[in-house]
């Protein structure tokens, strides 16, 4: 089942996620390898910066994509003020297996 990370950083926090983003990319690579990231990006605000994540990945169920979440260096650097998880379906423009 595909879940959906919608990350929101706290104010103020661009450097965190600039330093931060080595080891990001690097968990994501992870996940990929593994068969568990479907796609992931920054949101960005009104001047283009980052301000957020948007990363959707496989896992059994919430609790298992939670911990996936909690996993990500971002979140354990402290940039995210906030990280819904939500079921999410791909109906269009979904890629073939």
């Amino acid at each position: 089942m595909l879940f959906a990370l919608i990350c929101r950083d706290k104010p103020g926090a661009l450097q965190i996620r600039l330093d931060t983003r080595p080891a990001h990319l690097a968990f994501l690579e992870e996940l990929n390898a593994g068969q568990k990231l479907a796609f992931a990006g920054p949101f960005l605000d009104a001047d283009g910066k980052p301000d957020g994540s948007l990363v959707v990945i496989e896992a059994a169920d919430k609790a298992e994509a939670q911990a996936l979440a909690a996993l990500d260096p971002y979140a354990g650097a402290g940039l995210f003020d906030s990280v819904e998880v939500r079921a999410w379906n791909w109906v269009v423009n979904k890629p073939s297996a």
